[in-house]
């Protein structure tokens, strides 16, 4: 991990990549298929540690940064309009969460000239006369359209109403329970998702009246679900010209979110557990992703927010909200999981395959009850009914949606059934039980950190669009592998993630996909792994943060109403390995390391820096308040002996997991080189007499599994 903030270019940067991702998507056009990439990044005030920047959704100052982030894209995109929708809710809240999001045409044309939303303040100048200029100059508008109108008066909120259709008499009685229905904002979205009921009979209610923002009072207007983009534009015409004949300066508009097709773009802002997330619109290639999620980058740094959180240990994390991708098409029914219904299978197939796709660009949460597990984390017999499945959907080389989502759903989702906590969610694919958002042919890559910068942003796009377009015209793996213990062993470790990430890049190398070294370059870099290294007598040693799959604590089910599980995050893992620095200096199968007092079984590989031995390390690395084997005492420090039969001196290499004099920190580290600072004290290294230092003893059978030896298991040794 480099001292050098990673979301910065330095003057030594390698060229941009723009020239890589054009020539990345030319070779990707050439497969004919259309492949659409939108992103979900997440942004924090690592500052902060107040509870909505630690651990909360809501709360505190997250809503004010969350307008200023939207005020910033509004003025890059003149024209655009500003729209409030509603968030996410889990089972615990009352009412969804606040959505604000942008709506503007992609090629550049104005879509609003009216009233802005005044975001944080309202002036002050609605009031009851310009409402019911309003209702009537918008009433008049509609009918000169060819709507066919009738307005309503109600005791509660929003007090006047306006209900559209396209035939002369409106099917619905004027006191039907459903035209005095409350706002979406104002209560709990049902189980099944929002739905519009008159909507889906062609009745478009709308709602007039006034919101509180700031100290003032703003006009607002509550939009109905309105089921394509052309009626959509003419009712926000409509809308605008009603408005200026008001005379109204500030509106809002709220309600359901808008219909999007290729022609708009709808990017929306909402919160998440100390995140402000961003939904990104997608986008056709992967050089407009990059500029797109550029500009979403550089309006975050400059009001402060980062993709990043320094601990007070030098300790790098992501946001704490991830970083997922969607991939989908320019319509649902251009979706390349539909235009090529062998794609997903032989998708699901090759990232079981491939598992550093599903661990080294993922969050240190991990596992089968992270927020991407994989299918062969569940349970034995789903695994194994995933592979009937296959057989089932290759009898069916044309499976329609349907029968695609209904043949895959039930295995892409985490062992309590969540299908959301799924390495691939395909909840937006054609899932008829999701109300409007899940027939979209949209297919979410979960196992995804934020990525460190835009640049590694748009590599991982290029990556997930490269595979895809590799699958849809090969089959480059055949059935499922079953890893058993390996795939939590070998592919918890650095090297063997690297390893299997460089195939990956073979294989669509060898397909005419391949990705061009300044792409590989950032896909390879892992800005948030902590990494040591030190010299000692011709050999170096290396250690590097691996993964650890942490388990859960107590029963999914009570937890689930949440939003977040408790797991106990106490074990740690990590990979040492050795290498030899001078081609003179001894040879490197002699050498030997002891950790904790015990012999390590280092494990010989080769690659294309030479020879390397290698073990991973478990430990316990504090005592969590809830979690399991209370017997268990942290590990901390952990001492390292590294020794070789023709050396009279040993190194003495001693890894703290906090300040190395167990001091409190002053604060939070004040950028990337302080924190690489704190990151470096922490391993402590000196030179002793060999004959100093008592022979490692044997550890334990049961501590020994594969390539990790389990200190948690190792009867603890005097010093």
């Amino acid at each position: 991990m480099s001292e050098h903030d990673p979301t910065r270019r330095q003057p030594d940067d390698a060229a941009p990549i723009d020239d890589a991702l054009a020539a990345h998507d030319a070779a990707v056009a050439g497969g004919g298929l259309q492949i659409w990439i939108g992103a979900e990044p997440t942004f924090t005030l690592r500052s902060a540690e107040s509870p909505e920047w630690l651990s909360e959704p809501l709360g505190g100052d997250k809503q004010a940064y969350a307008l200023r982030m939207l005020d910033a894209l509004r003025r890059r995109h003149p024209g655009g309009v500003v729209l409030r929708s509603i968030g996410r809710q889990y089972a615990a809240e009352k009412r969804p969460r606040w959505s604000f999001g942008l709506y503007r045409r992609r090629d550049g044309k104005r879509l609003w000239s009216g009233p802005p939303d005044p975001l944080t303040r309202a002036s002050g100048n609605a009031d009851a006369t310009r409402d019911d200029r309003f209702c009537t100059a918008l009433t008049t508008l509609f009918e000169a359209h060819g709507w066919h109108c009738r307005c309503l008066t109600f005791d509660s909120a929003p007090g006047r109403r306006l209900l559209l259709s396209r035939t002369a008499e409106l099917p619905i009685a004027g006191d039907d329970d459903r035209l005095s229905r409350p706002s979406v904002h104002d209560h709990k979205t049902p189980a099944g998702g929002l739905h519009d009921e008159l909507a889906a009979l062609g009745l478009y209610l709308f709602g007039i009246d006034r919101t509180a923002i700031g100290d003032g009072q703003a006009a607002c207007i509550e939009l109905p679900a309105i089921p394509d983009v052309d009626t959509f534009i003419d009712c926000l015409t409509a809308i605008q010209e009603a408005a200026a004949t008001a005379g109204l300066k500030e509106l809002v508009l709220r309600g359901f979110p808008p219909p999007v097709d290729a022609r708009v773009a709808w990017t929306t802002i909402t919160p998440d557990p100390a995140v402000i997330e961003v939904n990104q619109a997608p986008e056709p290639d992967a050089a407009r992703f990059h500029a797109a999620i550029d500009e979403v980058y550089r309006v975050a740094r400059d009001i402060g927010l980062s993709p990043y959180r320094l601990q007070y240990n030098g300790g790098v994390s992501d946001s704490g909200g991830g970083g997922q991708f969607t991939v989908g098409g320019p319509a649902p029914a251009d979706s390349p999981f539909f235009v090529r219904p062998a794609l997903l299978p032989r998708l699901v197939r090759y990232l079981n395959r491939h598992p550093a796709l599903s661990y080294w660009f993922a969050p240190d949460y991990v596992g089968s009850a992270s927020q991407s597990p994989r299918p062969d984390e569940g349970t034995r017999e789903n695994f194994r009914e995933l592979a009937v499945a296959f057989e089932q959907l290759a009898q069916q080389p044309s499976a329609s949606p349907e029968q695609l989502w209904a043949s895959l759903a039930p295995f892409l989702a985490d062992p309590s059934g969540n299908a959301h906590r799924s390495e691939l969610n395909i909840e937006k694919l054609c899932n008829p039980y999701l109300p409007g958002r899940g027939r979209l042919g949209l297919v979410e890559f979960r196992a995804f950190r934020m990525p460190i910068s835009a640049r590694h942003a748009a590599a991982t796009a290029a990556l997930l669009r490269a595979l895809v377009a590799l699958l849809a015209d090969t089959d480059p793996v055949s059935g499922l592998r079953d890893w058993g213990d390996v795939l939590h062993d070998r592919y918890a470790l650095p090297f063997y993630l690297r390893q299997d990430l460089n195939a990956v890049f073979d294989d669509l190398g060898r397909h005419g996909l391949g990705l061009d070294a300044s792409v590989r370059t950032l896909l390879l870099q892992a800005p948030h792994q902590a990494t040591w290294q030190t010299r000692f007598g011709g050999c170096e040693l290396i250690i590097e943060r691996a993964v650890e799959f942490w388990p859960l604590v107590g029963d999914v089910a009570s937890q689930e109403s949440g939003g977040s599980r408790t797991v106990d995050s106490s074990t740690i893992r990590i990979q040492v390995s050795l290498r030899r620095t001078e081609d003179t200096g001894p040879p490197l199968e002699r050498w030997r390391l002891q950790a904790a007092g015990y012999e390590v079984p280092l494990h010989p590989e080769h690659d294309a820096d030479g020879a390397i031995r290698l073990c991973g390390l478990r430990y316990r690395d504090f005592m969590p308040w809830r979690g399991l084997h209370p017997a268990i005492a942290p590990l901390d420090p952990l001492q390292l002996v590294l020794h070789h039969p023709q050396h009279d001196r040993a190194l003495l290499a001693t890894l703290h997991n906090w300040h190395p004099h167990g001091l409190p920190y002053s604060g939070l580290p004040v950028d990337w080189k302080d924190a690489a600072g704190r990151r470096a004290e922490r391993l402590q290294t000196r030179e002793v007499a060999a004959a100093q230092c008592p022979a490692g003893a044997v550890p334990p059978a049961s501590a020994v599994d594969g390539l990790t030896l389990d200190l948690r298991r190792c009867p603890r040794r005097d010093a």
